[in-house]
């Protein structure tokens, strides 16, 4: 476990809170509670009878959220588990009153600030990227073993970079010589492999591929739709479920999401009643995303790509 602080800002701190309608008597659950920002303003605003649930499979971050949240103990409930298991969480603890559900997708700034984590370009270490260390699949896993057809398929999909046949195959030519251990080992491959005009401008060249590899890792973008169904299923009417994505692939599958529950009938147009009996079951609070203020902006650079969107449960 880390001896260094457990830090990160909150994104959207207040948006989110003002978008769970934080009520007495419900009960709140924090599905990536990190450091505990959010955790901590939900705990706050919370009344009489109310109750937070923070998930996350980081046990640092468990233990950080601990230590932030201690004032408020007595009615926060702590799940080291991945979000995906939320269903399975509400029926273990028996909630019957769930008044919202926020998610952040984001990485923790700590995760990247803390080397041997291995989730940054920056620093060199083993290229590991876990969001739990105890998970069995890790980037070095994906980097040395994966088939390079389907190292392009995860770094143009989940990175959008357009070099992906050329890094998948530098990467494959390399280690074919000797694992790929480090960061910068991996990070000075790719570098070598898009060409030098493309390096001049944007973000780090890295960036696109980091970010993949770490989304395979830890199938980051498997987990959300079924925590949107599962918030869906057991949220109370008049409940709010509140999702910060960071890039344009997480925030796609929020939207499409939310507009399923949103959908009613799904019967031709040309049928004369409904057959299919669906209703809505979800409806959007807002047709277009959130965004970080001018404000935020400037104070956490990192919250530039941030998007909250918003449903409630009919």
């Amino acid at each position: 476990m880390s001896t260094l602080p457990f830090s990160h800002k909150s994104v959207l701190l207040f948006e989110c809170i003002e978008a769970l309608n934080i009520r007495d008597g419900y009960t709140y659950i924090d599905a990536t509670a990190g450091g505990g920002g959010h955790s901590l303003e939900i705990a706050r605003r919370m009344g009489e009878g109310s109750r937070l649930v923070c998930f996350d499979r980081d046990k640092n971050a468990i233990a950080a959220a601990t230590k932030r949240l201690e004032g408020y103990l007595d009615r926060v409930t702590f799940v080291n588990e991945n979000f995906s298991s939320l269903d399975e969480i509400v029926r273990e603890l028996k909630i019957t009153n769930l008044g919202g559900v926020l998610a952040d997708l984001g990485c923790s700034s700590h995760q990247f600030d803390e080397p041997e984590r291995g989730f940054s370009y920056m620093h060199d270490a083993p290229i590991d990227m876990r969001m739990s260390t105890d998970a069995p699949l890790s980037a070095y896993n994906v980097v040395n073993e994966y088939a390079e057809s389907d190292l392009k398929r995860i770094l143009y999909e989940y990175g959008e970079e357009k070099f992906a046949p050329r890094i998948a195959s530098a990467i494959c030519r390399r280690r074919a010589e000797s694992p790929i251990r480090t960061t910068l080992e991996l990070s000075d491959i790719i570098k070598s492999a898009i060409p030098a005009q493309a390096r001049q401008d944007g973000p780090h060249p890295a960036k696109r591929s980091f970010q993949a590899i770490r989304i395979e890792v830890n199938g980051e973008l498997d987990a959300i739709k079924p925590l949107i169904d599962a918030a869906e299923r057991n949220l109370v009417k008049g409940g709010r479920i509140a999702i910060i994505s960071f890039h344009s692939l997480e925030d796609r599958i929020v939207k499409e999401c939310y507009k399923e529950h949103a959908r009613g009938c799904t019967c031709p147009h040309d049928f004369p009643v409904c057959v299919c009996g669906k209703r809505p079951t979800l409806k959007e609070i807002s047709k277009k995303p959130i965004l970080p203020s001018e404000d935020e902006l400037v104070e956490n650079p990192r919250s530039r790509s941030a998007k909250l969107r918003i449903a409630e449960k009919l």
